[in-house]
């Protein structure tokens, strides 16, 4: 929002199964209310199930916004994991669990909150 460019550490390849928050919000209020005794006193994967490359965040948020700035790229961070991938089949069959926002559509949410509530102070 400021025009700055992003530092992506690595070449951009790295992913991660990033999620919006209403998807952890939907999670914890299904495993706060179920009644499905095999729910009770589990762990859960909460993400949305799909793998988003750093370069690939970056080009939606470019598109979101209409940002034309280019990512800086820098060395790789020791011992980062090159790709992660939530499991998320077991929040799905004991909580019902259904992501309801992806990748893209959670940073367009964000970024008209953004917009609407903190422009003033981010341009600063």
């Amino acid at each position: 929002m400021n025009g700055k460019a992003p530092n992506i550490n690595g070449d951009g390849s790295y992913s991660r199964d990033f999620t919006y928050v209403a998807n952890a919000v939907q999670a914890n209020l299904k495993a706060l209310f179920t009644e499905n005794q095999a729910a009770l006193n589990q762990v859960y994967n909460v993400a949305v199930g799909e793998r988003t490359t750093l370069n690939e965040l970056w080009a939606s948020i470019k598109e979101i916004t209409g940002c034309e700035v280019n990512a800086t790229y820098g060395p790789n961070r020791a011992g980062d994991i090159p790709h992660s991938l939530a499991s998320i089949e077991k929040a799905k069959s004991l909580l019902a669990y259904d992501p309801e926002y992806n990748v893209k559509s959670g940073l367009a949410m964000a970024y008209d909150w953004y917009k609407s509530t903190l422009v003033e102070e981010v341009l600063v």
